[in-house]
């Protein structure tokens, strides 16, 4: 059996993957992938502070989420990776609490703030009249700055409480970062009263937003099913399915994972589902929103001349386009 060196204080991460082969091969892949979002995400920050077109209440959200899932993958992928490489999965009791602090607030914050982008999409299309009263610079810095105050308050609460509480079980977290969940396992006490908190802030910052996305992009399939434009009307819904696709893909591991009770969830199972919210939409995120965007490649182009005419012309007739353009062919 393994052994880590630790202090009394210390807890152990067991990590996502066996130490073999197979778990090295996986590794790699997550490795690449962290690689993908971070090189992605922080082209996608660079690119909007350059160009000056992309200076638009629609594109600073954007560059908002990037940050957030640069942070995101950051906070968890590195320490897997060290812990798989070097075979130390021990990690400090402060080191866990800044980790779970970090991992909690980009969570939270980015559930509120794919919710403001959905709302911007919404006033765009249903009510574009009203778009530069409803989503001005100033209603736009308050979305940006309330999803951050708000994240970290409620991240706080959760990580002071988790390291307050006394843990005499195994020092051993069956997970690849420090999960208050996971954490809540090894504890001494009855946590029932922590679970219920879980419950609620999980519905507030995740399934509550997941749902008022769910209704901006309904609101918005509506009008776009009257559009004159057969051409526009089809791209629409492939748009709006694509980036329900991605808001689903984030929110629906993570309120099923949180909203369990104890006694239905799997360690294995929760390692599974985290991989999805933590790992793969940050990678994500930058190619479905900003990548594959009319806006974003002509900027791309104009500072970096990435793309030429015709290859630009050719990703765009990939359905995955920005709303901006649906309103102009409408």
């Amino acid at each position: 059996m393994e052994k880590w060196n630790q202090t009394s204080n210390d807890f152990i991460l067991l990590g996502l993957f066996p130490s073999n082969q197979t778990g090295l091969l996986l590794l790699s892949l997550i490795i690449f992938i962290f690689i993908v979002a971070s090189v992605g995400n922080s082209a996608m920050i660079h690119l909007i502070r350059l160009d000056a077109r992309l200076h638009t209440t629609m594109y600073f959200l954007l560059s908002q989420l990037s940050l957030m899932d640069l942070m995101y993958i950051s906070t968890t992928v590195p320490k897997m990776a060290f812990d798989f490489l070097s075979g130390q999965k021990g990690i400090s009791f402060l080191g866990c609490g800044v980790q779970s602090f970090f991992f909690l607030t980009m969570a939270c914050s980015e559930g509120l703030l794919l919710s403001s982008m959905a709302y911007d999409r919404y006033v765009a299309i249903c009510h574009p009249l009203q778009y530069t009263v409803r989503m001005s610079k100033t209603v736009c810095v308050k979305m940006i700055i309330g999803s951050w105050i708000l994240g970290s308050i409620n991240s706080l609460a959760h990580t002071v409480y988790a390291l307050h509480i006394p843990y005499c079980r195994s020092r051993a977290i069956n997970h690849f970062f420090c999960d208050v969940p996971a954490m809540l396992a090894l504890a001494c006490i009855d946590t029932w009263a922590y679970e219920y908190m879980v419950f609620v802030s999980t519905s507030l910052f995740l399934l509550f937003p997941f749902l008022g996305i769910t209704a901006s992009y309904g609101w918005v399939l509506f009008a776009v099913y009257h559009m004159r434009s057969k051409e526009g009307r089809k791209k629409a819904f492939t748009t709006c399915s694509t980036h329900l696709t991605v808001v689903t893909f984030y929110y629906a591991p993570f309120v099923y994972t949180y909203l369990r009770p104890r006694n239905l969830r799997s360690p294995a199972e929760d390692k599974i589902l985290a991989v999805f919210y933590t790992i793969l939409t940050p990678m994500l995120n930058p190619i479905i929103y900003s990548l594959r965007n009319k806006e974003v490649l002509g900027a791309m182009t104009r500072q970096f001349g990435i793309f030429s005419a015709k290859k630009q012309k050719s990703w765009l007739s990939f359905p995955f386009f920005s709303f901006s353009r649906l309103i102009r062919t409408s």
